[in-house]
């Protein structure tokens, strides 16, 4: 039998390649147009550099940090992703390995699991809202969080995106009847051991959003859920100053890639902004989320959390991340390729690879905390952070 451990994520991308089938895969792997920003995400992490020292080194690395006064052993939180049908257990088997690993999880709106189910297994749950629906419908939905307990809801705004895949998009139904089973079939029996884990649960992937559901109605499908959110208008800075004066908890912004924006949120009161791009399903060409940490986290990173979304593959890639100001980032892709290929041991092993990472680069930098990290830590190139949305009256480096 194989080794079911992987040393780093990229096997886990093998793996779950392997037993995916494939519009499964491509569904994870996504991006938009020709994928260069979903290439920028990950390319950008190794324009940035390391001079590790080799004495004094301190003995002991306290890896932890808060969120939104929230309480992380490491500082990496797993990003809110939808419907999860590359394991049978879904969102709550990530929950489980996160609240094993003393981490935080992030639950779509598009997830397969309730808002209630996840919460159950995991307290640190932040809910993921899209901007969809009346404000009545939305107001339901973030006391519907509220009351399950979570810790706090994660506003996404950062999917403003071409629907074209140079690579194709992946074909994905929108119910599981006969007759795309029978569609579907060649897919599944070349991936014979995807379809047992489905078979020992007893259920089909569930294709449905049940924390889109309203109060006596079916939950919708993805793409049904899909269509109210394209079809909901835009929101305003004055529709998110609403629902700030609505929700008291703690709310994070996730999607911003200027600073003009960031100051926006910081005006309108939210905790917390993640710097992300949706993970390369922006417009194509926006630049990878690391290079807009700088001058964002610099300017506002003192008001509030800023963390990242975008490319992390590495505990490496999280301390070059911390160092640039933010206070954790929050995986994506990394934990779902951990999930298809292990299940909850294999987002587990996907969150130890991060911290054995993070750990050796804080032994080799010298520093015996996460808080401790700097930009000074990092070999910066020239023209590394692409700035945009500076108002004219901030001063700007050189």
């Amino acid at each position: 039998m194989r080794n079911a451990w992987f040393e780093t994520v990229a096997e886990a991308q093998r793996r779950a390649k392997k037993s995916l089938p494939p519009s499964v895969y491509m569904a994870l792997v996504a991006g938009s147009e020709r994928g260069k920003t979903l290439e920028d995400n990950i390319d950008a992490y190794s324009e940035l550099g390391f001079a590790p020292h080799v004495a004094n080194l301190a003995p002991k690395r306290d890896l932890a940090t808060t969120v939104m006064g929230l309480h992380l052993d490491l500082p990496v939180m797993i990003s809110p992703t939808g419907v999860q049908a590359v394991h049978p257990d879904g969102e709550l088997a990530v929950a489980r390995a996160a609240a094993a690993r003393g981490t935080a999880i992030g639950l779509s709106s598009f997830g397969s699991k309730t808002i209630e189910q996840v919460v159950a297994v995991n307290p640190k749950t932040f809910f993921q809202l899209y901007w969809s629906g009346t404000r009545d419908q939305i107001l339901a939905r973030v006391e519907r969080a509220r009351a399950a307990g979570a810790a706090g809801i994660i506003v996404t705004l950062d999917w403003s995106f071409s629907q074209g895949r140079d690579w194709g998009s992946p074909n994905i139904p929108e119910h599981l009847d006969l007759r795309t089973m029978v569609r579907f079939a060649p897919e599944v029996l070349r991936r014979p051991r995807w379809a047992a884990q489905w078979a020992r649960s007893g259920a089909l992937p569930d294709l449905t959003t049940p924390n889109m559901q309203l109060p006596g109605q079916p939950a919708p499908t993805f793409f049904g859920a899909y269509s109210e959110w394209m079809s909901t208008p835009l929101p305003t800075w004055d529709d998110l100053a609403w629902l700030r004066s609505h929700y008291a908890g703690p709310l994070m912004l996730k999607g911003i890639m200027r600073l003009d924006d960031a100051l926006q949120a910081v005006d309108v009161g939210f905790d917390a902004i993640s710097v992300s791009n949706h993970g390369g399903n922006k417009i194509d060409a926006t630049k990878a989320s690391v290079r807009a940490i700088p001058v964002i986290a610099e300017a506002v990173g003192s008001q509030v959390d800023v963390l990242l979304d975008g490319g992390v593959r590495r505990g490496s890639d999280v301390v070059k991340a911390v160092a640039l100001g933010a206070k954790a980032v929050l995986l994506g892709r990394a934990y779902l390729w951990g999930l298809a290929a292990n299940g909850q041991a294999g987002v587990e092993n996907v969150l130890d690879i991060m911290r054995s990472g993070i750990d050796s680069g804080l032994l080799g930098l010298g520093k015996s905390s996460v808080l401790d990290l700097t930009k000074d830590d990092l070999l910066i190139p020239d023209g590394f952070e692409r700035r945009l949305g500076v108002p004219a009256e901030l001063p700007v480096d050189p």
